[in-house]
């Protein structure tokens, strides 16, 4: 059986109650409605100006009324989570509460579905070789494997909010949000909906986190990424010669398109246009 990670940064947080499904679909960039037990979505909460303020993974347990849904979402961002959810509750029948003093969050790679006892157990929906994702009590049995987990993780082009890319800061596009099955282009409205639908539709991401091969040690997290002497980028999470980094799209296809060396920190940098980084 593949080891099981324990995701040690991350919280979780239950909503409830019998106006749950609206309540949460109607804040999110993905469907909450067609969200199904033993499935998750990967999904966001926007400022209003269309930038990410969160991002986590959703699960949902029940039927109906009895309906309740676990948010997979980093721990330093769960008490701003839980006051932003609190502000946009209003009148709704709903309660929204911090399970992370009882339960945590956990990962296995690989195929097989891990015999764990979990309250919610899914597929990673942002990429295939993430293998699983659970919540399950804390004391349950985990390695220290969170090395094999971060190569998966930047292999597959995920990235890593706080490292990849500044929360409060970047666009769902940015964060490839829409290449991760992170947002429901057909759902309707949302908080931040307008922007990121008129980005999609008018073609007008200028950033996105993009793998990078390195000659040398990769670059620290923040280095500039530099063309020349114009800076494109800020590189961001790495494993062994691999990493991500937030580009400007037009300066690295003028950079690539006149052969121009690519540095960080002193590191040749060859980026890989696309999802994969292989």
């Amino acid at each position: 059986m593949s080891a099981v990670i324990s995701l040690q940064d991350r919280g979780v947080v239950e909503i409830a109650g019998a106006d749950a499904t609206k309540f949460l679909h109607n804040l999110v960039t993905n469907d909450i409605v067609k969200l199904a037990p033993g499935e998750a979505r990967f999904s966001a909460l926007l400022a209003p100006q269309g930038k990410i303020l969160v991002d986590f993974l959703v699960f949902v347990e029940g039927d109906g009324e009895t309906r309740r849904y676990l948010l997979d979402c980093p721990s330093n961002l769960e008490p701003d989570l839980l006051r932003r959810l609190g502000m946009y509750k209003l009148r709704a029948a709903v309660s929204v509460n911090s399970k992370s003093s009882k339960f945590a969050a956990f990962a296995v790679l690989g195929d097989a579905r891990p015999e764990i006892p979990a309250l919610a157990m899914a597929r990673d929906p942002r990429s295939e070789t993430l293998g699983w994702r659970l919540i399950a009590p804390h004391g349950t049995k985990a390695e220290d494997s969170r090395e094999d987990y971060e190569a998966t993780r930047i292999a597959a082009v995920v990235p890593q909010g706080g490292v990849d890319f500044t929360y409060g800061a970047a666009f769902p596009h940015e964060a490839n949000m829409d290449l991760l099955a992170g947002v429901d282009f057909t759902k309707g409205c949302y908080i931040g909906q307008e922007v990121v639908s008129r980005t999609k539709h008018r073609n007008l991401a200028r950033k996105r986190v993009t793998p990078y091969h390195v000659e040398g040690a990769a670059p620290a997290p923040g280095t500039k990424v530099m063309a020349g002497e114009i800076e494109i980028g800020v590189a961001g999470s790495h494993s062994g010669d691999r990493g991500l980094a937030l580009i400007r799209l037009d300066r690295l296809a003028d950079a690539m398109a006149a052969g121009t060396v690519l540095t960080a920190g002193g590191s040749s940098l060859e980026f890989v246009v696309g999802r994969a980084a292989s």
